[in-house]
């Protein structure tokens, strides 16, 4: 494989805008001081992380970790999926759901507010909801069969092919409402979300393929707040687009931070400063912490590699870390957890890892 720039990669993996930020980008967001605590997920001596892809946390603080390892297979093609479970103490509990259907490719999990674990799996186009005991109870989508002449991953398409209600291609996340309505993003084919309600049944799409208002580039993460608005992670476009329950547009949200001169890709040749500019805020991650009282969203880029601390009107508040392979640096966060203001899991693709990250932004 030729070694492409971050910029090129970055493009070929997220169809990431080339668009610069509309605003000047700011220099005064500050740092915020925060330390990751070393050696905190403890694997048994045979067990390993594979790009780790997604982490969720429970309300009895259990970690879930969606890692792309523990190959099985093939289908049309190997299987990179399995869901660990470790205690608050970073302990290894167990493994669900070993050699499930779905599994093809993890891309996200989270935990619903009665403690279901919901899985979404981009390589057989299927969410999965587990029980709190590690059973499964709900099953959305359906993966190609084997068997099935052709039976390989979905190709981008121009004309894009139109969405099915209850088909999915290549999903990227699951969030619910006040009501427990289910919203999945439907991710790097369909370009829309897609609304259940609390049992299942289908209700209605939004979106479609395109840098408009209400429509997507890669919806790739989501995530609702206490009143049940949804935030899309419209990493294509760099923007993330909030949305009432019914799919109703309320505000759009950009992250114009400047780029440090000194942070260097974790691989490929150094961005020029407008590529870098283009990178930088598109929202690979987000996550809302739960309150109760002030509410506050999270949110990722591949480079330079920052986390980002905002208020639910947009407002960039701090931000944290940069791209590399240390602790406190970053290889493309695909997936966060903020469990509290000031707690922070990080899942990462590159460096194979989740990072518990503790922030101190009093000092």
């Amino acid at each position: 494989m030729k070694l492409y720039s971050i910029f090129a990669l970055a493009c070929f993996a997220a169809g990431l805008s080339s668009a610069a930020p509309a605003t000047e980008p700011s220099t005064s967001v500050p740092e915020i001081p925060f330390d990751s605590v070393r050696d905190f997920l403890k694997l048994p001596p045979d067990l390993y992380l594979g790009e780790a892809s997604g982490v969720a946390v429970n309300s009895k603080k259990h970690i879930f970790v969606f890692s792309r390892g523990n190959t099985t297979g093939p289908a049309y093609g190997a299987t990179a999926a399995q869901i660990l479970e470790f205690g608050p103490d970073g302990k290894y509990i167990r493994e669900i759901g070993h050699n499930l259907y779905a599994w093809s490719f993890a891309h996200a999990v989270r935990v619903d507010r009665d403690d279901n674990l919901w899985a979404i799996d981009k390589g057989s186009d299927m969410i999965v909801k587990f029980n709190p005991e590690g059973r499964v109870t709900m099953v959305f989508g359906r993966k190609k069969e084997a068997s099935d002449e052709g039976a390989e991953p979905w190709k981008r398409v121009t004309p894009r092919r139109p969405a099915v209600d209850g088909q999915f291609r290549q999903p990227t996340d699951v969030t619910w409402d006040t009501q427990g309505n289910i919203f999945i993003s439907d991710g790097y084919i369909n370009s829309r979300i897609a609304k259940f309600d609390k049992n299942g049944v289908w209700v209605k799409q939004w979106g479609d393929f395109g840098n408009k208002e209400g429509q997507f580039n890669t919806p790739h993460s989501i995530a609702a707040d206490a009143k049940g608005n949804i935030y899309v992670a419209d990493r294509g476009n760099r923007r993330i687009q909030v949305f009432d329950p019914d799919g109703n547009l309320l505000r759009v949200i950009t992250i114009d931070v400047a780029v440090p001169p000194d942070v260097q890709p974790w691989m490929g040749p150094k961005p020029t400063p407008e590529q870098a500019l283009a990178q930088s805020g598109a929202p690979w991650a987000i996550c809302i912490t739960p309150g109760p009282g002030t509410q506050y969203l999270y949110s990722s880029d591949a480079y330079p590699g920052r986390i980002y601390k905002l208020s639910l009107d947009g407002k960039v508040l701090g931000m944290l870390g940069r791209s590399g392979r240390q602790l406190k640096e970053f290889g493309w966060i695909h997936e966060l957890a903020c469990p509290s203001e000031n707690e922070v899991y990080a899942a990462e693709i590159l460096n194979w890892r989740v990072q518990k990250l503790i922030l101190h932004p009093a000092k």
